[in-house]
């Protein structure tokens, strides 16, 4: 598919693409770096695809990153995916040829690939984590689906590529609240990075939680709760105070999990805030379509600390 045919199913109604909530359902666009394996990237997280611009180099910049471009009167960084992720094959001279820009978690930077392919709609049931959680370069997989022709896809986790290159964010002193030392919270998120921050957030604020790594798994874990809850005869928000959900997940994602706890009684009366890289308006009409209470974007420590405080404390 040509870059002209892939920017025009880009700029396609973003009306349309809402509607997607709730149906398990994500589009993405597919690319590769020059050699015989597929990645992909969610569309809501692409602006545009180019060919790549004359690149500014710039000194002391960060591994991978190959210097600047300025977009629209924006500097940005271009970073260089073949030098972070690993590849079974050698990426050929001109493997840095296409230019995907991409703006999430209120970043926005270019992305070096070989070439776009397409866009495909993909069920999220039909996403699974890779088996194994390996450490170096494989940690940038956050999931795996399959085309119908048998080949797999690597969905990249662009968080933490986006940690990799201007590091994680600094968790300053946040006040500890009068929280209710029976008191819980829920959170899910596939991404290492996300629960890594969203944890050191949760231990200075001093609310206990449970955590799930991906949409399904977070619905089996809390329907367990429900039940304890309902064996002691006491309503489950006298505990758990809100859950926190990711928009994006394998096997289930936060609209369709946002769904489920919705349309179940036991959970009445517990929020749901969704904490999402995917800050669009286009987002947030997903998130409220399926009943979500507050959206919270990525990653700021402080505000994702005052989104949550004041349904854990008191």
């Amino acid at each position: 598919m040509s870059l002209s045919t892939v920017q025009a199913n880009l700029l396609e109604s973003v009306d349309a693409r809402t509607k997607l909530a709730g149906s398990n359902k994500m589009e993405i666009l597919l690319f590769s770096l020059g050699t015989r394996e597929i990645f992909g990237i969610n569309v809501f997280k692409v602006r545009e695809v180019s060919q790549t611009p004359k690149i500014t180099k710039t000194p002391n910049m960060p591994l991978g990153v190959e210097g600047v471009i300025s977009l629209r009167g924006n500097i940005i960084p271009v970073i260089s995916l073949s030098k972070f992720v690993a590849t079974h094959d050698k990426p050929p001279a001109d493997a840095n040829s296409t230019m995907i820009v991409t703006e999430f978690s209120k970043h926005t930077q270019a992305f070096l690939v070989h070439d776009v392919d397409r866009i495909i709609r993909v069920d999220w049931d039909k996403v699974r984590a890779p088996e194994s959680m390996l450490s170096g370069t494989q940690q940038l997989i956050t999931a795996l689906t399959e085309l119908p022709d048998g080949k797999l896809v690597s969905i990249l986790d662009v968080e933490q590529i986006l940690a990799s290159v201007i590091g994680e964010p600094l968790i300053p002193d946040l006040p500890k609240g009068q929280v209710n030392p029976e008191s819980y919270m829920f959170f899910a998120d596939d991404s290492m990075v996300a629960r890594k921050e969203i944890v050191s957030v949760l231990d200075k604020i001093g609310i206990k939680y449970y955590q799930a790594n991906n949409g399904k798994e977070a619905w089996e874990k809390l329907q367990n709760l429900a039940n304890r809850s309902g064996h002691d005869n006491e309503p489950l928000r006298q505990k758990l105070k809100m859950i926190l959900v990711d928009a994006e997940m394998p096997e289930m994602d936060g609209y369709v999990l946002t769904k489920h706890i919705k349309s179940d009684h036991r959970f009445a009366g517990i929020p749901v805030v969704m904490h999402s890289s995917l800050s669009s308006n286009a987002n947030r009409a997903m998130g409220a379509s399926v009943g979500v209470d507050a959206y919270v974007a990525k990653f700021d420590p402080v505000v994702l600390a005052d989104t949550v405080t004041p349904f854990v404390v008191g």
